[in-house]
């Protein structure tokens, strides 16, 4: 079954970018996202961390 799909991916002009286009995109949106985390105001965490809890 992998010598059939790799046979199809080899025939394909270009196809290694691919990975690579995928890990970068995954890496920038991983490290956007703990940025975007480290910068939030203590008070949102803590208001959002009782959110679940919250009767009301």
């Amino acid at each position: 079954m992998i010598r059939f799909i790799k046979h199809h991916f080899d025939t394909i002009n270009g196809v290694e970018i691919y990975p690579i286009v995928s890990l970068l995109l995954f890496f920038t949106v991983f490290v956007v996202m703990v940025l975007i985390v480290l910068k939030l105001p203590k008070d949102v965490i803590e208001e959002e961390s009782k959110l679940p809890l919250d009767n009301d």
